[in-house]
């Protein structure tokens, strides 16, 4: 049998705000987060496969290292699901070529995941809507509905009700890598930790966040960044601290930690203020490399069937 496939396209994020309620008797935080598409990508193939072959994984790229080829990996449990919901042939082919950074706060798993769903939609042309399909990924993860929708958009519940968010224009960011990654528990216990006896608000949007992303206006968003993950995320990986540091030195219009960490996201104002803030993040010894991006970009899509 001849095999079918397609490739589909799919971003890393930065959270541009991520505030995080009190530790629910589920177990869980509600979180308000609103999330921005960068044009850092992983590839995600999925094809089909000859009669009990099953799901077969494999996994190349920059940041391949330490991606866990089993059902552990979102990508595969994605597919499970998808079988399972639209009675899908079995036996499949998922190949990712990783660009996302592991366990870097940017959804890396996350759009592997979403990857799937699009790809195994447009393979088996099941003509799934949008909202559908993100309302499969919240079944596998609270970032994947994200990394399917794209562009700008505010996050609620566990950050997987996503509506997308009126924005203008296009932002220069400057991201600073960890060699070793972060486990987002750790993070989430640690900021329980440090706001322990604390009252914690219910989380909400930050209007002049929203202000500055409605009239393009990258310094006034470079003001209103905020992460409260990011306090737990410096405690637990002190380098982060002096990464932030460097990019206030070299006056990025912004810096935060994306996510649960450990990359460090500076938004800057143009091309040549990119590269000089790369240059010095890259000679400080304090991250292991520095990668350039833009963004909103578009979530996942289809750029190749065969």
């Amino acid at each position: 049998m001849r095999s079918r496939g397609v490739t589909a396209r799919v971003p890393a994020k930065v959270n541009l705000q991520l505030s995080v309620g009190p530790l629910g008797s589920d177990g869980f935080h509600e979180v308000t987060t609103v999330f921005q598409a960068i044009s850092l990508f992983d590839d995600v193939t999925v094809a089909t496969a000859d009669k009990g072959e099953g799901i077969k994984i494999s996994i190349t790229g920059q940041t391949s290292g330490g991606v866990p080829a089993d059902n552990s990996n979102l990508a595969v449990k994605a597919a499970q699901l998808m079988i399972k919901n639209y009675d899908l042939p079995q036996d499949l082919v998922i190949k990712l070529k990783k660009e996302i950074p592991v366990a870097g706060g940017m959804a890396g798993g996350s759009a592997d995941a979403a990857g799937v769903i699009v790809g195994l939609d447009s393979l088996f042309e099941l003509g799934l809507s949008r909202d559908v399909m993100e309302s499969v990924g919240s079944k596998i993860g609270s970032d994947v509905p994200f990394s399917i929708c794209g562009g700008v958009a505010i996050g609620t519940g566990r950050g997987d009700q996503i509506t997308p968010a009126l924005a203008k224009g296009s932002y220069n960011w400057v991201l600073a890598l960890s060699g070793q990654g972060l486990a987002t528990p750790s993070v989430y216990q640690e900021c329980d930790r440090l706001r322990e006896g604390l009252s914690i608000a219910a989380p909400v949007v930050s209007e002049p966040l929203m202000q500055a992303l409605r009239a393009g206006d990258a310094k006034a968003l470079g003001k209103a960044l905020t992460n409260e993950l990011q306090p737990a995320a410096c405690s637990l990986r002190p380098a982060l601290r002096l990464a932030l540091d460097v990019g206030v030195d070299y006056g990025a219009l912004g810096g935060i930690v994306s996510g649960s960490g450990p990359t460090v996201a500076f938004l800057v104002s143009d091309d040549d203020h990119a590269m000089d803030l790369t240059v010095a993040l890259s000679s400080s010894g304090v991250v292991s490399s520095v990668v350039r991006a833009s963004g909103p970009t578009n979530g996942a899509r289809i750029i190749e069937s065969f």
